[in-house]
């Protein structure tokens, strides 16, 4: 459909490399915008390895694995399994954290909440410092001006970065992309974004056209995410396969890609994919992309923008909308 695609590292990104730098175990690194941190392409999203049906020692066993592997970004928040995907995580980074960027997010838009997540953070990741702390989930309209105003969270960003509690300073949306360029357009040199970045996403609220521009252009770091729908659908539903899901999304200037490791099986899957990964052209990703037109423009399978429960329930109860059942 001659759908226009943002600039990958196969086809002229400044930003990027055809011959990245990899690590000791091969996975190739990029650099987290102005931060200077080299990550790995793909990160441990560590909300994904703690479900009813994953004892505490295989979460520690596949976050560990998953270092001892090359995978050097973790991602993680606040709320995620009321604290216990960051517990859990704390544990596996025991003897491991000096090898890895470790990024959670906050959710509180007040000031005084906020300190008070960010010392729980820290408690349950057995951490003095976390290296990225993000916004979580702005996606609500009025999410921005609560998080700048007197009193609001960013001053306790602020307070945590000077006292060296946390080194840098992000957001996270995935509800719709005029509501990140509010973020964007309030007066902050950010760090990171995180973002939806999958194939479909070209086509509808286009995070890829209309933010990831933007973060390229001020070198604020892309964090990827969702590339395979957020729970798989992607793959379970439409047919695709995780490998060019993924390679898709790597192939755009995104610093890493946060990917959900639920098994044993996706953990080697997606090392195998960052290992042997190398950037789609711009024909194939025009070709992908054009491939999946008429089920991505009324985004049907992008649930995280179109669907209201699929957002937190922590963020919909602070905004006063009533539990979905």
């Amino acid at each position: 459909m001659g759908q226009d695609v943002p600039t990958s590292p196969g086809h002229g990104s400044t930003n990027m490399t055809n011959q990245p730098a990899r690590n000791e175990a091969g996975i190739p690194m990029r650099t987290l915008g102005k931060t200077g941190l080299e990550v790995s392409i793909i990160g441990f999203g560590g909300g994904h390895s703690v479900r009813s049906d994953i004892d505490v020692q295989t979460t520690v066993r596949f976050i560990r694995e998953a270092i001892d592997n090359g995978i050097t970004f973790m991602d993680n928040a606040w709320e995620y399994h009321q604290g216990e995907a960051e517990r859990r995580m704390g544990q596996a980074l025991e003897g491991r954290r000096d090898r890895v960027t470790l990024m959670t997010k906050v959710c509180a838009r007040d000031r005084s909440t906020a300190e008070a997540q960010l010392h729980e953070s820290l408690a349950r990741l057995r951490t003095d410092v976390i290296d990225v702390w993000q916004f979580h989930e702005i996606n609500y309209d009025n999410d921005p001006e609560w998080v700048f105003r007197t009193g609001g969270a960013l001053e306790a960003a602020l307070a945590a970065r000077e006292a060296g509690k946390i080194r840098y300073i992000g957001f996270t949306g995935h509800k719709s992309p005029h509501i990140l360029q509010r973020m964007l357009d309030m007066d902050f040199e950010w760090d990171t974004c995180q973002l939806p970045i999958n194939v479909l996403d070209v086509h509808y609220r286009s995070f890829q056209k209309e933010i990831l521009p933007e973060l390229n252009r001020r070198k604020i770091g892309a964090i990827g995410m969702k590339s395979l729908g957020g729970r798989g659908q992607l793959v379970s539903d439409l047919g695709l396969t995780a490998q060019e899901c993924r390679r898709y999304s790597l192939s755009l200037p995104i610093s890493t890609l946060i990917c959900g490791i639920q098994s044993q099986e996706n953990l080697e899957q997606d090392l195998a994919i960052a290992r042997n990964f190398s950037p789609m052209s711009a024909a194939e990703c025009e070709a992908l992309t054009d491939s999946v037109y008429e089920e991505a423009g009324d985004g049907r399978f992008e649930w995280f923008k179109t669907m209201q429960t699929y957002d937190s329930p922590y963020h919909r109860e602070q905004h006063g909308f009533q539990e979905m059942g």
